[in-house]
């Protein structure tokens, strides 16, 4: 079977490739249940997924009532009881919770963490083949079990690897040498064996999840101008230059620092498979001025695969029936296509004569 995602590269599937995705529901507050519904409307999408939802049937329901979608789901008890060709929701919770569609709630929060915990349980347990996690609400869900900037610093602390946050389309991958921290702490991170570290995250995921042969990485400045020769900062000539020298070295194809302005302006982004972003703000708004909606945020780096739509739980639209599910529909794509190319990039490199 033959699916093409939005971006208009073709998933082909059949029955034997048939994986199951686990989904962390997120803030059921949120927007995020409705582009799950939305995204299993098309019967089709069960003829190469199983999907297995975190939570409890009576959320769904409320969610189904409340913007009228007829998505039959299944509710079970146990992963022994999954119907692969239905939408399975495992209750992993009895008790009544309050459902307010659009408000930030500390109950809320609590709920997705433990979405979220009974997901990367079962992932790491391997019943699972990926996850998606629906979007969260990085206030409400902090607690003494959950003590994160987000998902990607949770993800990493609970698997095996280094994660590097990307923000991807088939034409655009960022990623972040620094993620969710305060700008006035971004220079002071930045040191040589960091960029290093996600340079080399970048470099394997490109291959291994992506099936890139010879990557090529850009990396961003991190003042503007690339520092003027020193004149707005002297991070970029006595550090990163120099670092990115070194590892080209090696015989990796890094270049750069490029200037972000005009980088992204002149749409030289276009000549490389992979960018690296010194921070957060720098990589993700142009990002979501040239991909909003269609982008995927993947955790490179990580042991198992997860991915999730590049926006956030929408509570000004929550329960309104106006969520767009393009970006969670890609997250399963993305999901699908990295599950194959781990699997392929694994046999091949079992035979070295064999990779390409």
């Amino acid at each position: 079977m033959v699916f093409k995602n939005k971006n208009n590269t073709r998933v082909t599937m059949d029955k034997s490739d048939k994986i199951i995705v686990g989904i962390s529901i997120g803030d059921f507050n949120g927007i995020g249940i409705e582009v799950i519904l939305k995204t299993f409307e098309d019967k089709r999408m069960l003829d190469f997924c199983t999907p297995i939802l975190f939570g409890s049937t009576k959320i769904i329901s409320f969610h189904k009532k409340a913007l009228k979608l007829e998505v039959p789901v299944q509710g079970i008890t146990s992963l022994n009881q999954v119907n692969h060709n239905k939408i399975n929701v495992l209750n992993i919770w009895k008790e009544e919770v309050a459902i307010e569609l659009g408000k930030s709630t500390s109950e809320s929060g609590l709920y997705a963490a433990k979405s979220l915990d009974y997901a990367v349980k079962t992932l790491k347990d391997k019943k699972i083949d990926v996850l998606l996690t629906a979007p969260i609400n990085k206030e409400t869900i902090q607690s003494e079990d959950f003590n994160f900037p987000g998902h990607t610093e949770y993800l990493e602390a609970n698997l095996e690897g280094k994660s590097l946050m990307i923000l991807m389309t088939d034409e655009l991958k960022i990623g972040l040498i620094t993620g969710h921290i305060p700008i006035s702490k971004v220079a002071e991170t930045i040191t040589p064996e960091l960029i290093k570290e996600k340079v080399a995250t970048m470099h394997h995921s490109l291959k291994q999840d992506f099936g890139i042969n010879k990557p090529k990485i850009a990396v961003l400045a991190l003042n503007p101008h690339c520092g003027d020769n020193g004149v707005i900062g002297k991070e970029d000539d006595e550090l990163i230059k120099p670092t990115i020298d070194e590892i080209a070295a090696s015989g990796k194809l890094v270049f750069g620092p490029y200037a972000a302005d005009g980088f992204f302006g002149s749409e030289t982004y276009k000549q490389f498979d992979g960018v690296l972003a010194a921070y957060h703000d720098q990589g993700l708004a142009p990002f979501k001025a040239l991909s909003f909606g269609s982008g995927v945020n993947y955790t490179a780096g990580l042991s198992e695969i997860r991915t999730s739509p590049d926006h956030g739980t929408g509570f000004d639209i929550a329960g309104k029936n106006l969520a767009n599910p393009s970006s969670f529909k890609e997250a399963l794509f993305t999901a699908i296509q990295v599950f194959k190319n781990r699997k392929e990039h694994k046999e091949l490199t079992k035979n070295p004569l064999l990779v390409r």
